[in-house]
């Protein structure tokens, strides 16, 4: 092996990383790679504090099994019948997990003289407490079998990852997402990637994480390419966030720094963490986590950054699911228990106006005020803020093309129909996978979820997802119902109703 090649070694592949030699798995063409630190364990000193970069080993190092995942505690029902969330018990849970093609000195797909193969970088979601690369749905078989070198990491959740001291640094679970990044751009040739042809997609928290790489100065140049799946750039001041530390420590009756919490025992802390964030959700207001400007990780709002031409020379492939309030709204029965008097209540809490909502309920006659609220906060926090940005970046003239879809096929499960998180399985064609069938129920349609990964990998390839880049006709590439089509301005009279 060359100094940072691969190749194999006894009984199995083999990539020499700047660490050390790792050994993984290997079948019908793709080798895996699993549970790679990217930093060290944060524990003791280190816990609270900013990744440091991991501890190279002796010999061969097995990888061949998932690290430790961040620790966490499991949704509550009836998500957790919905959403696969394993936990993998020990204290290394900055690792990260590799599938590519192999053997990895093959050839490329022409990007580069050296034939490095595109690599895409997977950040999960779980609004910032719950998931992991471990979830079978993030398989990266299917993106390696299509020439991309797959990256899924794990960061820190919760109060270790997002909570805010006045002794400890912000944004840690940001800084791990940074941390790994870099790790990529240092080691991933030797699984037969490019470090130039990086591209970073997430769905959920993991696409809020990605709006604000875009915008942290720390990120700069650790990747070419990004995808925001069901979230949008969006932060809270130190000071808003903090309120969630402090109603947890209050809870642990603890000072609220991390001198203190670092003394709670863990399992403590993830009880306490959980009855005051347990309630919330990204669209129904509650105590929860929040990425922050903290001046060092990023200087402003990563949305006002982005208007102001932040990563413009970055690609982007953005875009929503159509009924993506349906996860929270439906299974627990909410949308059905909100009425007309509620629904107005609602709206006025979250200070939409009279006359936006005016506008939904004319367009939808037949839909319970639940419904409607839903649509209006799918709209609101994430479908809205991601036209704007696709605007911003048209309009300023210097940016690199912006590519918009949504997804629309109906899950028959609970009747959830496209909602939040049901594209996964799509993007990453693991329709077979009982986890991806918790939502998507058996009869998913394969020829969509070859279409949908297929224009991810393009996109990661080339830059282009098969589609027309975003103009001033608003073009959105459709998956589902039925066959991909491109829209122009779908649901227009409702984003107008914003005022945007």
């Amino acid at each position: 092996m060359s100094e940072y090649g691969a190749d194999h070694v006894q009984d199995g592949p083999g990539a020499r990383t700047r660490n050390g030699v790792l050994r993984g798995s290997l079948k019908d063409g793709v080798a895996s790679f699993l549970g790679i630190p990217y930093a060290q364990a944060p524990v003791g000193e280190l816990r609270f504090r900013a990744p440091e970069p991991a501890e190279s080993w002796d010999g061969i190092r097995e990888a061949t099994a998932f690290g430790p995942t961040a620790p966490k505690r499991p949704y509550a029902p009836p998500l957790a019948a919905l959403l696969p969330d394993p936990e993998v018990a020990g204290d290394d849970c900055l690792n990260l997990n590799v599938w590519a093609p192999w053997p990895a000195t093959g050839p490329g797909d022409g990007g580069t003289p050296g034939g490095g193969r595109a690599v895409m970088v997977w950040i999960h979601g779980g609004s910032l407490v719950h998931g992991s690369s471990a979830v079978s749905v993030y398989d990266g078989t299917a993106f390696a079998r299509d020439g991309v070198v797959l990256v899924s990491i794990n960061y820190r959740l919760g109060i270790e990852g997002f909570g805010v001291f006045p002794d400890a640094p912000a944004n840690l679970g940001l800084r791990d997402q940074i941390a790994a990044l870099t790790w990529v751009r240092e080691n991933i040739a030797a699984f037969g990637g490019d470090p130039e042809r990086v591209t970073v997609f997430g769905e959920s928290a993991g696409a809020i994480s990605i709006g604000a790489l875009l915008a942290s100065p720390l990120a700069k140049g650790l990747f070419r390419r990004a995808v925001l799946q069901s979230g949008a750039p969006t932060s809270k001041s130190v000071a808003f966030a903090r309120k969630t530390t402090e109603a947890i420590a209050a809870r642990l009756r603890v000072p609220a720094t991390a001198e203190a919490f670092a003394g709670v025992d863990r399992e403590r802390l993830l009880a306490a963490q959980t009855a005051v964030t347990g309630k919330g959700s990204p669209l129904i207001s509650g105590n929860l986590f929040h990425i922050v400007v903290d001046g060092e990780v990023l200087l402003e709002d990563p949305g006002d950054a982005l208007a102001d031409g932040a990563s413009a020379e970055v690609e982007l492939l953005m875009g929503t699911n159509t009924d993506e309030y349906r996860l929270w709204f439906v299974p627990d029965g909410h949308a059905d228990r909100v009425g007309p008097l509620s629904q107005r209540l609602l709206l006025r809490r979250g200070r939409i106006a009279p006359r936006t909502a005016k506008v939904y309920r004319a367009l939808r006659p037949q839909e319970k005020p639940g419904e409607v609220l839903g649509a209006i906060a799918t709209d609101w926090v994430l479908r809205v803020p991601l036209n704007m940005l696709a605007d911003f970046r048209l309009h300023s003239g210097r940016a690199a093309a912006t590519y918009l879809y949504e997804f629309g096929w109906p899950s028959p499960v609970l009747d959830l129909r496209a909602c939040h998180a049901l594209e996964l399985g799509f993007v990453f064609d693991t329709l077979d996978s009982p986890e991806t069938r918790m939502l998507t129920g058996p009869d998913a349609p394969r020829d969509l979820a070859t279409a949908m990964h297929a224009a991810w990998v393009a996109f990661a390839k080339t830059g282009d997802p098969g589609w027309r880049p975003w103009d001033t006709a608003r073009p959105v590439m459709t998956f589902g119902p039925g066959r991909p089509a491109l829209v122009e301005a779908p649901r227009e009279e409702e984003r107008l109703a914003w005022g945007s």
